[in-house]
């Protein structure tokens, strides 16, 4: 697996506010270990369409985990034009700070928002894109990274398109190895 996509939940479907929130760092460690272990068999290239939340911890990761793995590149790819418009200050922030150190970007759609189809075209597109998803979902939890997961499970049913799962079991094993090494968030 050379490119891989990644997607999970907005801070708000995880009942995150706050910019500094400790999850955060419970999330971003998770990624990077799941990164790393994908790094290991050859990992390339992460992608992801920018959203809050996940993907935004994600792609920090991703310039993170770059100072070791120089050969590891970083592709956001919106659905459309603007799409931060309707965001909070702080997520246009992180998002505009990501795009500057992406590898590429490029909006899926080059028109503004007009419906929720180039929401749909957006996942299918990334998933075509790409040779398998990591996703932070909970099934018994609903949110939005559902319709990544169906596009996902379409493009399974064709072809091997492997989807791995970021499980709360994950999560709260760093929330331990954070409480056992303090210098865990350093």
């Amino acid at each position: 697996m050379k490119v891989l996509a990644i997607t999970g939940y907005k801070p708000n479907e995880l009942g995150i506010y706050r910019r500094d929130a400790p999850e955060i760092e419970y999330i971003k460690h998770t990624i990077k270990k799941r990164l790393i272990a994908f790094l290991d068999e050859g990992l390339e290239w992460v992608v992801l369409s920018g959203q809050p939340g996940v993907e935004q911890w994600t792609a920090e990761t991703v310039i993170q985990l770059k100072e070791e793995w120089p050969h590891l590149k970083l592709a956001v790819l919106p659905p459309f034009l603007n799409q931060e418009k309707i965001w909070p200050e702080d997520a246009q922030e992180r998002y505009h700070a990501l795009l500057q150190q992406a590898d590429f970007t490029e909006a899926i759609s080059k028109r503004e928002y007009e419906n929720p189809g180039q929401l749909r075209a957006k996942n299918d597109f990334i998933i075509m894109k790409t040779d398998a998803l990591l996703l932070m979902y909970n099934e018994e939890q609903p949110g939005t990274p559902k319709y990544y997961l169906e596009a996902a499970e379409r493009r399974s049913q064709r072809d091997n398109y492997p989807i791995y799962w970021i499980t709360p079991d994950e999560l709260q094993e760093a929330v331990e190895e954070a409480n056992s090494h303090h210098d865990f968030l350093e």
